[in-house]
């Protein structure tokens, strides 16, 4: 076999072992290994295995990951964002659906200092499907709240995925961070009209709110936030101001995290000890996918795989455009089945070659891609967000119950999508400003 046969067979071999239900790293891993000891020999394929968890362990932007997920962990555990939903609520449940509004805003803002999906729509769910079901909503919608809500958290940054993109696709994180901030502003604003159309639709499952709030308890809402405003300014504001780098915020946004628990006296070593176990139990998750991403890119250079599916990408793609819709379709369906950071880690090593040799702007197709992927967290039958909110109803509302009301946030996330590919200016108008 040649060598871009053996590449080809390899990429045939890791679909059939997710298709069996295979971890997506150990789906990475076997055919790159076996793949370049066919193509130039044992010792080189064992060579790579030694080498490769080195460079992915000591690549300096891929070290912001644990420190914001302990961010996040200790902002959840500790109780930092409680105060969130009750500001929102207390500005926003005048308008139509207003609690569901006032839980997408809270969810936008705690995505700000906590780059996990899950995290930040167990965050919510948490604090607000309660509220809202003792407000007459319907379960189900309540729980679809949440789970869209979360998706904010792979958009706005910091975010564990755009660090991820950015340090495959050899862009600057910061940059990414940047332009992530509007979409996932339209993200949010879309998720509330879609919450205002269904409370006039459908108000037996979105009652108008019978609460009333006093300009005073607005105010008074406000002072629980300080600690998200606190981390927001010094974590964004740090990024924006060029005070530090993007990955060096991940070390002072757990820090003044830590700090500001220790405060408000929320912080225990309990609660200490849970966040840095879930923080290690998810870096070790990303970073062993990260490794057989790294094996994989390899392989397929190596064999010419990466090189051909450029050409097939110039030669059949007529334009950008085409391109980009097809990558759409193709994430969308992956979506369905898998979860967001290994589509993204199985498709890169692929797409990539195919981007730069058409002329896409990386920038703009890493705020696309996690705009792909967010919708993949909330797509059965494996949206991890359902699953998470799911568990936080039980029996209040089942996945199929989620997911019809779901259907209604799917749809303004592919309208949200369509913009953005429409209009570019939309992910490029931050970062030209600031840049």
């Amino acid at each position: 076999m040649s060598p871009l046969e053996i590449g080809y067979a390899g990429v045939l071999a890791l679909v059939l072992l997710i298709f069996l239900r295979v971890p997506v790293a150990i789906a990475l891993i076997l055919p790159s290994i076996v793949g370049v000891w066919a193509i130039i020999g044992s010792r080189a394929s064992w060579g790579l295995l030694r080498s490769t968890p080195y460079e992915i362990g000591g690549n300096w932007s891929l070290s912001s990951i644990p420190m914001f997920l302990l961010m996040g962990y200790v902002c959840y555990h500790a109780r930092l964002t409680d105060g969130l939903f009750k500001a929102s609520r207390a500005w926003l449940s005048a308008l139509p659906g207003g609690l569901g509004i006032s839980t997408i805003a809270g969810a936008a803002v705690f995505s700000a200092v906590s780059g996990s999906t899950t995290a930040c729509a167990a965050a919510m769910g948490r604090i607000a499907v309660p509220e809202m079901i003792k407000e007459r909503y319907n379960p189900g919608f309540a729980a679809s709240i949440c789970a869209v809500g979360g998706t904010l958290g792979s958009m706005i940054p910091p975010s564990i995925v755009m660090i991820i993109y950015g340090t495959f696709a050899e862009v600057p994180i910061g940059q990414l961070f940047i332009a992530g901030i509007v979409p996932g502003l339209l993200s949010a604003a879309m998720f509330s009209l879609v919450i205002i159309l269904i409370s006039w639709l459908r108000p037996d499952i979105c009652p108008p709110s019978n609460s009333t709030i006093t300009w005073g308890d607005r105010f008074r809402a406000l002072g629980d936030t300080w600690p998200v405003v606190l981390l927001i300014a010094g974590v964004l504001g740090g990024i924006f101001t060029g005070t530090f780098s993007a990955t060096e915020a991940g070390a002072v946004g757990a820090f003044f995290a830590i700090v500001i628990a220790l405060v408000r006296g929320n912080l225990t070593g309990a609660i200490l000890t849970t966040a840095m176990i879930e923080t290690a139990r998810m870096t070790a998750t990303i970073l062993i996918i990260a490794i057989g991403a790294a094996l994989f890119t390899r392989f397929l250079a190596l064999s010419g795989v990466a090189t051909h599916f450029s050409e097939l990408a110039i030669l059949y793609a007529t334009s950008p455009l085409v391109l980009v819709i097809g990558v759409a379709l193709v994430y969308l369906l992956l979506g369905m089945f898998l979860d967001p950071l290994g589509i993204m880690l199985l498709t890169l090593p692929l797409l990539l070659p195919a981007f730069n040799a058409v002329g896409i702007d990386l920038i703009w197709m890493g705020i696309l891609v996690v705009k792909f992927l967010e919708i993949g967290l909330i797509t059965p039958p494996v949206g991890l967000n359902l699953f998470v909110m799911q568990a936080i109803v039980g029996r209040e509302a089942s996945i199929d119950r989620i997911a019809k009301v779901l259907v209604w946030f799917i749809l303004a996330d592919l309208c949200t999508m369509a913009l953005l590919i429409a209009f570019p200016s939309i992910v490029g108008f931050l970062p030209s400003l600031l840049g």
